[in-house]
């Protein structure tokens, strides 16, 4: 690859990519949708991505590899953030091939299973707050220990991804979901609070009705089609739109902007 190549994919000089030392980014739950893309985004900016999913089919694979035609640096580390010693070693790995992370980006979610409160069962909704609740802090937990001033780190960023459906509740069909999301916001509120002194941003985004896989996963695939013009600016969003956002939140550009909840919903 030219190096005209590579600053026309990454976005800045060849002598700068190659002898800056990059930020380090870890997407959970990037093999696809809101995930891939803020992947993608992120490596295009500069940043140094890690890949991560808990599942090996192989797309997680073809993003890593298409960072890396496009000039970027990827790894991928598979496993679960519901699973302690996954993330422990998702990590490590960063640390010994990437360095220490300098933002975090949570988004792997489950939306678990769909219909009223009084048809779930413990098993389901322990599986779902394991992944959006629990994951989500342990990854913090690991990040924080590395990014923080007090513990030697360099500050950094961290950005939730939450959901619109964190304000309207999901009645009917999602309640359990949006119960996590709404903790996903108070989390970041919290934390922002409790980290801030030590050189760490803490947002979230909130995507508002994304035409992404997830929605066929759980049995409708005409959700974006459907529910989409409803917004105000008559469409669904991508994930590229959402990743746009996400990685700004990640940027100096965002350097004074800490304890946010950004909508990104179309105007709902």
């Amino acid at each position: 690859m030219t190096a005209d190549s590579i600053n026309a994919a990454l976005g800045h000089g060849f002598e700068e990519a190659t002898l800056a030392k990059p930020p380090v980014m870890l997407v959970t739950g990037s093999r696809r949708g809101i995930g891939a893309a803020t992947a993608i985004e992120a490596a295009s900016q500069g940043f140094a991505i890690c890949v991560n999913d808990d599942k090996d089919d192989g797309q997680a694979e073809r993003i890593v590899e298409t960072i890396r035609e496009r000039g970027g640096r990827a790894i991928l580390a598979l496993g679960s953030v519901a699973v302690e010693a996954d993330v422990a070693r998702m990590f490590a790995t960063i640390d010994d091939e990437l360095g220490l992370v300098t933002a975090l980006v949570n988004n792997a979610a489950i939306v678990g299973k769909p219909g009223r409160v009084v048809d779930q069962t413990g098993e389901a909704l322990r599986a779902l707050f394991a992944v959006n609740i629990v994951g989500y802090i342990l990854c913090a937990r690991e990040a924080i220990r590395r990014m923080s001033t007090e513990r030697g780190g360099e500050g950094g960023s961290i950005v939730n991804v939450s959901s619109a459906g964190a304000r309207d509740g999901g009645a009917g069909i999602l309640v359990p979901y949006c119960a996590t999301k709404g903790a996903v916001d108070t989390l970041t509120i919290g934390l922002a609070e409790e980290v801030g002194p030590e050189g760490i941003r803490v947002n979230a985004v909130r995507p508002g009705t994304i035409d992404t896989p997830i929605q066929a996963d759980v049995g409708f695939p005409d959700l974006a089609a459907v529910e989409g013009p409803k917004a105000p600016l008559r469409r669904a969003g991508t994930p590229e739109e959402v990743a746009q956002v996400i990685v700004w939140l990640c940027s100096d550009q965002a350097a004074y902007v800490s304890r946010a909840i950004v909508d990104v919903t179309g105007g709902e």
